[in-house]
């Protein structure tokens, strides 16, 4: 299915959900819609999966009927080796099946729901569905629900992964209010143009045959990442077999669903958890191959404050750079994949422009940013279009990094300008995304980052290019004689006229001050025990056209001309 097909079939089966939505209007209110809408859409998906298989899962589940000894696990476990499905339902019927029987949907239904294996049973359980259900059949609206689902096409012949995905995650961002506003869900091309850049390079260690690749995201929301991760290695590898995925999300929903979409990859579900992985680490000291992530934009880390701050009094702790401003976490994100990064790991993280700049020298992202560029940490920043994300038009930039860049690189880095390589979201917008990164223009990016050349689209820097020494620049006070004033042998300063230059750190201070400053202020002079080493990274100054203005003669003339056409207007209107 190519870009248009798959928007045209996302965009009409989530408005077929959203119109579900109003059929429990009354005994819900909006805020509540996704309560029903969410769990149901899971299990409509897991209907459709097993559709097609329930007759055989039967045959299978009637050779096991009088064995007490194997377990409801276990046989998940067989149910997954002859059918590639790690989960059953006992009672082996679909919803449509149910609807048929209109009479006894409630009965059915809550029977259904608890005849699921224990992989589905937790999911639902950490969603407190039945609670839900039971709600529904007394306000008398489970049978239109049902129905109304069971119309949904979620068939895996005509819903890919990657389309449920969106369905999922656009669900998610509708109907609950816990979805932060600074949540963005990453476009699947975003995520395959991530992974061709980390698999571009020092694949040597991961290509070994019997080395187990284990993939995680600190905030794998309902698991795309992770799961094209999948998919791209399997391509790239010609198998997934050694591949192993890990997870973390604070959103409960996106939580559940993240581990359903792990139940239809084969994926080990013990390896997906839910908690705050700022201040919940359910991997602590673990390490992995391969880590990417896209947290929140501009969602400030208030709540998580005090837990952070405890981490940073204990040894090897994950946030050893420091800490950005309250308002914005994402510089914490990054710390925590470098601390969870094996010495030879590769990662990716998606960040808006914030931590390219914000903070001055001495500030919390400031150190961070010092503390990734002078250890060496970052080989590239890839600036996206705008307009690429469902519920964002602002730019965004793919950070690579490693511990250890390969030797062509020669701890260079490199900023890619990629903001004119897409085409137009087809047939029509996704929310705010009206761009796409199609496969032409991904693999442009990727030898452009591959070629590691100067060019018009990429410039090379030594990581002191990004830092300055803020300097503090005094001037003498002087009396009303127009002499300095004198105490205990120490020219006073005038704190009216303190000034700060910020010198780049290739050039010399003294050398700067001669020739920058002392021509215009000749008193001036440095206190240097104020000095402070900060780091930006100005991306769009090293991109920057100059297009020069347009001749005044042709501004006139287009003045003008545009006189006259708003005269000839105005005598048409009151000539009548």
């Amino acid at each position: 299915m190519n870009n248009v097909e798959m928007t045209s079939d996302v965009n009409s089966k989530i408005n077929l959900v959203k119109s579900i939505a109003n059929k429990t209007r009354g005994p819900y209110t909006p805020e509540k819609y996704g309560n029903v809408i969410i769990p149901m859409a899971i299990i409509r998906r897991f209907d459709c999966i097993l559709a097609d298989k329930n007759s055989q899962i039967a045959a299978l589940l009637e050779k096991f009927k009088n064995n007490k000894q194997v377990t409801d696990v276990q046989i998940e476990q067989a149910v997954q080796k002859q059918f590639g499905v790690p989960f059953f339902n006992k009672k082996c019927v679909t919803l449509e099946q149910l609807v048929g029987d209109s009479d006894n949907i409630n009965a059915n239904f809550l029977e259904f729901i608890s005849a699921y294996s224990p992989s589905v049973q937790a999911i639902l359980k950490d969603l407190k569905f039945r609670e839900e259900v039971e709600f529904m059949i007394k306000k008398g609206i489970l049978f239109e629900v049902v129905k109304a689902f069971s119309e949904v096409d979620f068939h895996p012949s005509t819903t890919s992964p990657m389309a449920m995905g969106y369905i999922f995650e656009e669900i998610i961002r509708t109907y609950k209010a816990n979805a932060e506003a600074g949540d963005h869900y990453t476009p699947r091309e975003v995520i395959e143009l991530c992974v061709d850049l980390m698999m571009s390079e020092n694949m040597d260690e991961l290509e070994k045959p019997g080395k187990i690749i284990r993939i995680y995201d600190g905030c794998c929301g309902t698991g795309g990442m992770l799961t094209t991760m999948k998919r791209k290695l399997k391509d790239i590898l010609g198998s997934d077999e050694r591949v192993r995925l890990y997870g973390q999300d604070v959103n409960p929903e996106a939580y559940a669903i993240c581990c359903a979409e792990m139940l239809m990859l084969g994926e080990d579900v013990r390896n997906i958890r839910e908690g705050n992985t700022l201040t919940e680490d359910k991997f602590p000291g673990e390490k992995f191959d391969l880590l990417i992530t896209n947290p929140p934009f501009g969602v400030e880390w208030k709540t998580e404050k005090a837990a952070v701050e405890k981490e940073l009094r204990q040894p090897n702790n994950r946030f050893v750079a420091g800490t950005p401003r309250i308002s914005d976490g994402q510089l914490l994100f990054l710390q925590n994949l470098l601390a969870k990064a094996e010495d030879d790991a590769r990662i990716a993280i998606i960040l808006n422009g914030s931590p390219l700049f914000s903070g001055d020298a001495g500030s919390g992202e400031s150190e961070i940013r010092r503390y990734v560029l002078e250890n060496h940490l970052l080989e590239a920043i890839v600036a996206l279009p705008d307009q690429m994300f469902y519920n964002t038009g602002i730019f965004t930039y793919i950070w690579i990094l490693s511990k250890q860049p390969g030797s062509k690189r020669n701890h260079k880095i490199q900023l890619i300008d990629a903001t004119k390589f897409y085409i137009d979201q087809k047939p029509k917008s996704l929310g705010n995304k009206r761009k796409f990164i199609d496969d032409d223009s991904r693999k442009q990016i990727v030898s452009i980052y591959a070629a590691f050349e100067q060019n018009e689209f990429s410039k090379l820097f030594d990581a002191d290019d990004f830092g300055y020494t803020k300097v503090t620049v005094e001037r003498p006070l002087y009396d009303d004689k127009g002499e300095k004033v004198i105490k205990k042998g120490s020219v006073q300063v005038d704190p009216s006229k303190r000034d700060t230059e910020s010198i780049p750190l290739k050039q010399d201070v003294e050398e700067y001050i001669k020739r920058e400053v002392l021509p215009y202020v000749p008193d001036a002079f440095l206190d240097r025990s104020k000095d402070k080493i900060g780091y930006e990274i100005p991306f769009t100054r090293y991109f920057y056209k100059y297009v020069a203005p347009r001749k005044s003669s042709v501004i006139m003339q287009e003045i003008v001309e545009n006189e006259a056409s708003v005269d000839g207007v105005l005598k048409a209107v009151f000539a009548k």
